[in-house]
C-alpha cells in the first residue's frame, strides 16, 4: 500500500495503486441490461469529481496563509524568549545578593559558636582542674590517715580526671599536680605493703586471728595502683602462708618421702579451709586467692618432690611410685573440680581447649574402666577418629616431677609382660590345645584377650602419668611382647608336618570305608590351626586399634614414632602359615589318590563306569577336612576363602601333572578320565559349602580359578581322545583347544596317546610349522624356547641313536 493509504485507509477502488479503468467499468456494468443505468452512473461520477475539485481548491487556498502565520508565530516566540532571559538574569542577580547577605549573617554566628565552644571547654577544664586539685589534697590527707575505703574511690576518680590533662602537661601547674598524684600512688603502694608486712610478718610463726577492715580496703586500693603492688601483696601473703609447709615437709623429715605423700595434700586442704574462714573476705573475689595458694603449693611440692626423688632415687619402687602418682593425680582432679584454672595463664600448665563434642555414638569412652577390652569393629579405619578428651587444667602441675623416674614403671611392665608370656606358654602346655567345638566356630585363645586387656590397662595408666617419652618406651615394650606372643604362643604351637607318609600304601589310602584316617593332622590339630589363625586375625585387628589409641594418647610431636606395622606383618605371617598348613594337609591327603590314578593301566579300561576309586578318595578327604575348617573359621570367612583359593591353586596343577603321567590311554580310558575330571570339577566348585546345610554361592574369584584350571584338564583329555589322523587336523585341534605353544606339553599329549617315537617326531615337526607367528616383541624369545631341547627330547634322541647302533652291529 502507498503511504497515503497507510495514513488514511480507504475502501474506494479509485484510491488503489493498481487501479484499472476497464475492470472498474466492467464492475459497474457487468451485463448489457445494466447499461440502462449509464446516465445515472455518469451523473454520480461527475458529482464526485466536483466535490473533489472543491476539496482541492479549499486546501490550496488554505496553504497560502500558512507561511504568513508561521512567520508571525516565530516573531512572537523570539520576543517571549527575550523577556524570559531578562527575568532569569534578574533572578540570578538577586540570588547573588542574597548569598552575600547570608554569608555576612553566618560569619557572625560562627564566631559566636567558636566563642561558646571555647568557653564551654574552659569551664569544663577549670572544673576538672578544681576537682583534680581538691582530689589530690584529699588523697594526700586520706593517705596519711589510712582511710583506704575512701581512697579507693577517690584515687580512681583522680586518675580518670588526670587523663583529661595529658595534652596540658606542658603547663607547670598541671605537671606539678600530675607529679603529686604519682607521688601519692607510690606512697600508697609502699604504705600498703608496709601494712601487710606488719600484719603478716615474714619472720615468726604467729599470725593475727583475722583480717582487718583496713587491709580489706587496702586491697581495693591496690586494684587501682600499679599491678606490681597487687602481685607483691599476693606473693608475700602466699609465701608467708606456705612457710609452715616448707618447715614441716623438709627433705630430712620422714613425712617428706613418697609413702606419706597423702599428708602433704591433707595439709593444704586444711590450710585452704582455714584461709576461707579467716581471710576469705579480706581479698577481692577476682584475685582468686584460694586458687593461687593451691597453685603455688603445687609448684613448691613439685620442686620439693623432684629434689628428694633425685637424692633417694635408689629407694623408689614401682608400688611406691604408682601410689604417689595415684594420690597426686587424685589431688589434681580434686583441684580441677574446685577451681577453674584461671590463674594458670602465666604458669607452666595451661588450660586446654575443649574440642567440639563428637557426633559418633560408636566411639569408645576413654574414661571407662581400665579393664575394658579394646573393642574390635569392622571397617574401623573408615570411622572418624574420636577427638582427645582434654586433661584437667591442673593435670601434671605436680605429677610432672614423676616423669623422669617412670623408667622404673616401664622396667616393671617389661618384667610383668615377660612373666605373662611365660605363663601363657606354660598354661598352653599344661592345658593342651583347645578342644574342638564346631558349633561355636574357631575360638580365639583366651591368652590373647588377657594380653590386650593388660596392654590397655598399661596404656591408660601410663598416659595418666605422661604423654611424652615414657609412652614411646611403653610402645617399644608392647612391640617386643607382641612379637613374642606371635612366635611363642601362635607360631610355636602350630602342628609340625612330617617329611614323608611312611608305610602308608596306595590300597590302604584308597579304602572307601568310613572313618578311615587319611589326613596327616588329627581333628584336634586342625581345630588348633584354625584357632591360632582366628587368634592371629584378632591380634592383627586389635594391634591396629592399639596403634591408633597410642597415637591419640601420645603428644602430637611424637605421633610419628609410634608404628606397629612390623608387628601387624608378623601376625599376617602367622595367618599365612596357618592357611598354608591347612592347604598342605589336605593336599598331602590327596597325593596318594593322584599317585594311584597315574599308576592305573588306562589302556586296559574296557568300559566307562561310575567315578574311579581315586576320585572317591579325594572327595572323602575333602569332605573330612573342609567342613571342619569352614566351621572353625566361621568368624573369619575371608581367610576360609583364601584357604579354598590356595588349595585350588595347589591341587589343580598337581592333578594336571599326574594326568600327564597316565600313559598310554585308550579311548575308553580317556572317556573315564574325562568323567572323573568332571566329577572333581563339580566337587571343587562346591568346595566352600560342601557338607554344609546352608548352601552359599562360592566367591567369584575362587570359581574363576577352578573353572579355568579344570577346563584345561578337560581340554587335555579331549585332545587325547581326538584321532591323530590326519596329523594336520590333530595339530590344529590341539592349538585351538589348549592354546599352548609349548613343545613339552605337546610331547606329553603324544605320550598319553601312546604314539611311536617316529610318529611323535613327525608330529613335533608339523606342530612347530603350524604354530602361529609370535608377536614382534617376543619373536626372539619364542624362537629360543622352541629351539632349546628339553631333557626328555635329549633322552629320546639318545635312545634313537642306541637303536641305530644296535641295528648296524
Amino acid at each position: 500500500f502507498p503511504p497515503s493509504l497507510q495514513v488514511f485507509p480507504s475502501q474506494d477502488p479509485l484510491d488503489r495503486a493498481d487501479f484499472n479503468a476497464v475492470e472498474y467499468i466492467n464492475t459497474l456494468f457487468p451485463t448489457e441490461q445494466s447499461l440502462a443505468n449509464i446516465d445515472e452512473v455518469v451523473n454520480k461520477i461527475r458529482l464526485k469529481i466536483r466535490r473533489l475539485d472543491d476539496n482541492i481548491r479549499t486546501v490550496v487556498r488554505g496553504q497560502t496563509n500558512v507561511g504568513q502565520d508561521g512567520r508571525q508565530a516565530l516573531e512572537e516566540a523570539q520576543k517571549a524568549i527575550q523577556q524570559l532571559f531578562g527575568k532569569i538574569k534578574d533572578i540570578k542577580d538577586k540570588a547573588e545578593k542574597s548569598e552575600q547577605m547570608v554569608k555576612e549573617i553566618t560569619r557572625d554566628i560562627k564566631q559566636l559558636d567558636h566563642a561558646k565552644r571555647h568557653l564551654t571547654t574552659s569551664i569544663t577544664t577549670l572544673n576538672h582542674l578544681h576537682m583534680l586539685a581538691g582530689g589530690v589534697d584529699s588523697l594526700e590527707a586520706m593517705t596519711r590517715r589510712r582511710q583506704y575505703g575512701e581512697v579507693a574511690n577517690l584515687l580512681q576518680g583522680v586518675v580518670n580526671v588526670l587523663e583529661h590533662f595529658n595534652k596540658y602537661m606542658g603547663i607547670p601547674q598541671i605537671r606539678q599536680l600530675s607529679e603529686r598524684v604519682k607521688a601519692a600512688q607510690n606512697e600508697l603502694g609502699q604504705q600498703i605493703l608496709a601494712d601487710f608486712e606488719e600484719a603478716f610478718p615474714s619472720q615468726g610463726t604467729k599470725r593475727p586471728g583475722g583480717p582487718s577492715n583496713v587491709l580489706r580496703d587496702a586491697c581495693l586500693v591496690a586494684n587501682v595502683l600499679d599491678p606490681r603492688i597487687k602481685q607483691e601483696i599476693i606473693k608475700k601473703f602466699i609465701k608467708q602462708h606456705l612457710s609452715e609447709y616448707l618447715v614441716l615437709f623438709q627433705e630430712n623429715q620422714d613425712v617428706a618421702w613418697l609413702d606419706k605423700i597423702d599428708r602433704r595434700y591433707a595439709w593444704i586442704k586444711r590450710q585452704l579451709v582455714d584461709y576461707e574462714e579467716k581471710y576469705g573476705r579480706m581479698f577481692p573475689q577476682e584475685w582468686c586467692m584460694t586458687e593461687r595458694i593451691a597453685v603455688e603449693f603445687c609448684h613448691v611440692t613439685r620442686t620439693e618432690l623432684a629434689k628428694i626423688m633425685r637424692t633417694r632415687a635408689k629407694e623408689i619402687e614401682v608400688k611406691l611410685l604408682l601410689f604417689a602418682i595415684q594420690r597426686t593425680t587424685n589431688f589434681e582432679g580434686l583441684l580441677a573440680k574446685r577451681f577453674s584454672g584461671c590463674t594458670l595463664a602465666d604458669g607452666t600448665v595451661k588450660k586446654p581447649e575443649v574440642p567440639p563434642p563428637s557426633t559418633n555414638p560408636f566411639l569408645e569412652d576413654e574414661t571407662g574402666t581400665e579393664t575394658d577390652e579394646i573393642v574390635i569393629e569392622k571397617n574401623d579405619t573408615d570411622k572418624p577418629k574420636k577427638p582427645k578428651v582434654p586433661d584437667n587444667p591442673f593435670h601434671g602441675i605436680v605429677s610432672k616431677c614423676f616423669e623422669p623416674h617412670l623408667y622404673v614403671y616401664i622396667e616393671s611392665q617389661d618384667k610383668n609382660l615377660g612373666e605373662l608370656i611365660d605363663r601363657f606358654v606354660a598354661d598352653f602346655k599344661a592345658q593342651g590345645p583347645p578342644k574342638p567345638n564346631v558349633d561355636e566356630g574357631g575360638a580365639v585363645l583366651p591368652s590373647c584377650a588377657d594380653l590386650f586387656v593388660y596392654y590397655k590397662k598399661c596404656m591408660v595408666q601410663c598416659s595418666q602419668l605422661s604423654t611424652g617419652e615414657p609412652m614411646i618406651a611403653l610402645t617399644t615394650i608392647f612391640q617386643k611382647y607382641l612379637r613374642e606372643y606371635a612366635w611363642k604362643i601362635l607360631s610355636g604351637n602350630l602342628p609340625k608336618t612330617t617329611s614323608s607318609s611312611g608305610g602308608l600304601t596306595i590300597t590302604s589310602l584308597l579304602k572307601e570305608k568310613e572313618g578311615s584316617e587319611v589326613a596327616k593332622f588329627t581333628l584336634e590339630e586342625l581345630c588348633l590351626i584354625c584357632s591360632i589363625l582366628s587368634t592371629a586375625e584378632y591380634c592383627l585387628a586389635t594391634t591396629q586399634q592399639l596403634e591408633e589409641k597410642l597415637k591419640e594418647k601420645v603428644d602430637a610431636s611424637l605421633v610419628e614414632r609410634i608404628n606397629l606395622t612390623g608387628e601387624m606383618d608378623t601376625f599376617s605371617i602367622v595367618i599365612s602359615n596357618s592357611i598354608q598348613l591347612l592347604v598342605q594337609d589336605l593336599d598331602a591327603a590327596c597325593d596318594p589318590a593322584l599317585t594311584a590314578m597315574s599308576k592305573m593301566q588306562w589302556q586296559n579300561v574296557e568300559h566307562v563306569g561310575d567315578q574311579s576309586p581315586y576320585v572317591t578318595s579325594v572327595i572323602l578327604h575333602i569332605k573330612q577336612n573342609v567342613p571342619i575348617i569352614r566351621d572353625n573359621l566361621a568368624s573369619t570367612r575371608k581367610y576360609f576363602t583364601q584357604f579354598c583359593i590356595k588349595f585350588a591353586n595347589s591341587f589343580i596343577p598337581k592333578f594336571i601333572n599326574h594326568l600327564f603321567k597316565c600313559k598310554p590311554i585308550s579311548m575308553v580310558g580317556a572317556e573315564q578320565l574325562l568323567l572323573d575330571t568332571h566329577s572333581l570339577k563339580m566337587v571343587l566348585l562346591d568346595l566352600p559349602s560342601i557338607g554344609s546345610q546352608v548352601v552359599r554361592k562360592a566367591p567369584a574369584s575362587y570359581t574363576k580359578i577352578v573353572v579355568k584350571g579344570m577346563t584345561r584338564a578337560e581340554m587335555i583329555l579331549k585332545v587325547v581322545m581326538a584321532p591323530h589322523e590326519p596329523p594336520v587336523v590333530f595339530v590344529d585341534n590341539y592349538i585351538k583347544l589348549l592354546a599352548d605353544c609349548s613343545t613339552d606339553t605337546f610331547q606329553k599329549i603324544l605320550d598319553m596317546k601312546g604314539l611311536k617315537r617316529s610318529e611323535q617326531s613327525s608330529m613335533l615337526d608339523l606342530f612347530r610349522q603350524r604354530l602361529p607367528a609370535p608377536p614382534t616383541g617376543v619373536e626372539n624369545t619364542g624362537s629360543l624356547s622352541l629351539s632349546a631341547p628339553t631333557p626328555e627330547q635329549e633322552s629320546s634322541r639318545i635312545r634313537k641313536l642306541e637303536k641305530l647302533i644296535k641295528k648296524r652291529l
